[in-house]
């Protein structure tokens, strides 16, 4: 099965089949991972299996689980978290800062249970799946109402069946999103953080109230590559615009 794959459960669907939907729904939810016997939500996938719940039902369940709470919610940057709950809930990724801020504020004020049913009960999580289908990758198809640019975003977060994604604690869009531009693609690099080597970055916010909540004003941030995402955490919860991002 790759990542394309559309599977839904059918109300004649055997037990066979409907075996194959719940691995396909700890696949895509979970990001690739092996799953131990002890891991497994055993409620849910028997209320499954005898149609008490439907599939998006066993989908908030898996998502709601200690196993996807501890490897993404507790051990990934904010911005990962939020870019990955777009990939593995509605198969996409996020489109523009305003989404990624939406759900990072979302977060912080209305805990995590309720970020994880914002897409859940969304209307494109019902139009893009409804009840039954397994949520899948849709950055890859033509799809209604999403901007081109997410296209290339998807690979940037999607790097083939290999992949796990509960490997990558940084965002990979953060960059991307916060200036509106497309992702360079590349084949993945390591750079060891706090070395010379170090990417530095340049953040030039308007509006920001750091220095006194009377002031407005424009101002500007000298990052490294790591430390990106919490520096942009802290302009959009004083409600600064960030203007422009440009390496160093």
């Amino acid at each position: 099965m790759t990542s394309s794959t559309i599977l839904e459960l059918w109300p004649t669907s055997g037990l066979e089949e409907t075996q194959i939907v719940i691995r396909a729904v700890y696949k895509q939810v979970l990001g690739n991972p092996h799953v131990m016997e002890s891991e497994r939500l055993v409620t849910a996938e028997s209320q499954l299996c005898d149609r008490s719940i439907p599939v998006r039902e066993f989908v908030r369940a898996v998502a709601k689980s200690e196993f996807y709470r501890s490897r993404y919610f507790e051990s990934c940057a904010p911005y990962r978290f939020v870019e990955l709950n777009f990939l593995h809930l509605l198969g996409r990724a996020p489109q523009d800062q305003r989404e990624v801020s939406e759900h990072i504020v979302r977060c912080v004020a209305d805990g995590y249970d309720a970020e994880i049913d914002s897409y859940i009960d969304s209307s494109e999580y019902q139009s893009a799946f409804g009840e039954n289908l397994v949520p899948y990758y849709r950055g890859r198809m033509s799809a209604a109402n999403l901007k081109q640019v997410g296209y290339n975003r998807m690979f940037a977060l999607d790097r083939g069946p290999s992949q796990i994604d509960s490997s990558v604690k940084s965002s990979q869009l953060v960059y991307a999103v916060a200036t509106n531009s497309a992702n360079t693609i590349k084949p993945s690099s390591s750079t060891v953080i706090g070395s010379g080597t170090e990417k530095r970055f340049k953040i030039v916010v308007s509006g920001s109230k750091f220095d006194s909540p009377r002031r407005v004003s424009t101002t500007e941030y000298l990052v490294s590559a790591s430390k990106m995402t919490p520096q942009i955490q802290r302009i959009n919860r004083t409600s600064g615009k960030i203007v422009s991002i440009t390496e160093v």
